[in-house]
């Protein structure tokens, strides 16, 4: 089985513009392609998990990948799949921000000996000439297409600005520049990129001719990856200090019966007949399918040594109820009220709830427990020496836990 072969078993490809001339690019290891990554923070989040993944293993089979940092385009915003319009960034911000990236793709990208490069937009978006631009670049767009992208219908009720309407036109140009400078023949992207990805092959095709090498690939699925960085209590980062390795290992530790699978196939690195065998799994055996994924994925995060221990403070966990690993929130000063804070602060301060309601409507429900007893009375609290040393531990529901200490 070639690496395309195994990308459409693994399930990961939506559409293509060109698929016998991509599967024999991609599996003869001569792809340049190039993923794009919006530098709005300083982590990436599991919701990118599928692009590093599809990165590392287009990589292992020789080709060379391109991580664009989206500097410049950032600077505007991407109105796909979006309400309301993106904050601005500064510069300095965004250059703090993909240098958290390169960091944190280098586990799973080699770098090195020019195996692979991280390109920054800015580089030619930030010095156009808005006159020269338009004239290169502007009779190549039909506003009517344009209008008619998905994308952008999503945005025509609340309304749309001119900054946000030139989205596409600068993806479309990243992908023109990138061929010109990098050699770079393939780009992948989220079915919501799918009309800004076409806007660049066509870009492409007009100003250098129609033998330009210049393929589209969609990702399966990408647009319910980014949903993946999203719990209740906030995103699931890739960097340990947003999100411990134990609250990482959790977070795919806890996914659906549904979506095992489906996450072992598309995340993971496992012999695809290894998963396949999990298929007739059911019942408890599933709980094993779901540690395989998260000890992969933690591993493939945070090392070996670190997936190891959050595998163990897991199974102490559900088996005695308390772990010395398990994610930990200390107590400020300003928390507590006449020397006592009480259960609400408690659940919401820790991040167990997203608002100070929603642990109310959870501690009355019986959805909460402290150090294994069920908490009913919202007003309960406690004081500073009773969260000292070991501290307590209050349970949300069946499988969210956090240690709650003071100093």
């Amino acid at each position: 089985m070639g690496v395309y072969e195994e990308l459409v078993a693994r399930g990961l490809i939506a559409q293509v513009t060109n698929e016998e001339e991509i599967k024999k690019m991609v599996n003869e290891g001569k792809a340049v392609f190039y993923i794009g990554f919006d530098p709005t923070a300083d982590s990436l989040h599991v919701g990118h998990f599928m692009a590093l993944c599809l990165m590392k293993r287009l990589q292992m089979a020789g080709n060379k990948p391109i991580a664009l940092i989206g500097g410049g385009t950032g600077m505007i915003g991407d109105p796909s799949g979006r309400s309301d319009m993106r904050q601005m960034m500064t510069v300095e911000t965004i250059q703090h921000n993909c240098d958290c990236f390169k960091k944190q793709m280098s586990r799973f990208i080699d770098f090195s000996e020019g195996k692979a490069l991280m390109v920054n937009n800015a580089e030619w978006l930030t010095n156009l000439n808005y006159i020269e631009f338009l004239r290169e670049v502007g009779p190549h767009f039909s506003v009517n297409w344009m209008l008619r992208a998905e994308c952008y219908k999503q945005r025509m009720e609340k309304g749309l600005s001119f900054l946000e309407f030139n989205y596409m036109i600068m993806q479309s140009y990243d992908f023109y520049m990138l061929f010109q400078k990098y050699g770079c023949n393939m780009q992948f992207g989220g079915d919501d990129q799918w009309s800004n990805m076409l806007g660049g092959t066509e870009l492409i095709r007009r100003k250098l001719g129609k033998d330009a090498h210049a393929m589209t690939i969609t990702l399966l699925l990408n647009s319910e990856g980014k949903k993946m960085g999203k719990t209740q209590s906030g995103a699931v980062w890739l960097d340990p200090e947003k999100t411990s390795p134990f609250e990482f290992y959790q977070y795919w530790r806890n996914v659906g019966d549904a979506d095992v699978l489906k996450c072992l196939r598309m995340l993971t690195f496992l012999p695809l007949e290894q998963i396949d065998e999990m298929d007739k799994w059911e019942g408890s055996q599933l709980n094993e399918a779901k540690e395989i994924l998260a000890y992969e994925l933690t591993a493939l995060v945070h090392g070996e040594e670190e997936a190891s221990k959050a595998r163990e403070a897991s199974r102490a966990l559900f088996s005695s109820g308390s772990a010395a690993n398990m994610p930990s929130y200390e107590v400020k000063d300003e928390d507590f009220t006449e020397g006592t804070v009480d259960i609400l602060t408690l659940v919401h301060k820790s991040g167990l709830c997203g608002s100070r309601s929603d642990a109310r409507r959870n501690v009355e429900q019986g959805g909460v427990s402290v150090d294994g007893e069920q908490v009913k009375d919202t007003r309960r609290t406690y004081t500073k020496e009773e969260l000292q040393g070991e501290g307590i531990i209050i349970k949300r529901g069946k499988k969210n836990f956090m240690r709650i200490i003071a100093q």
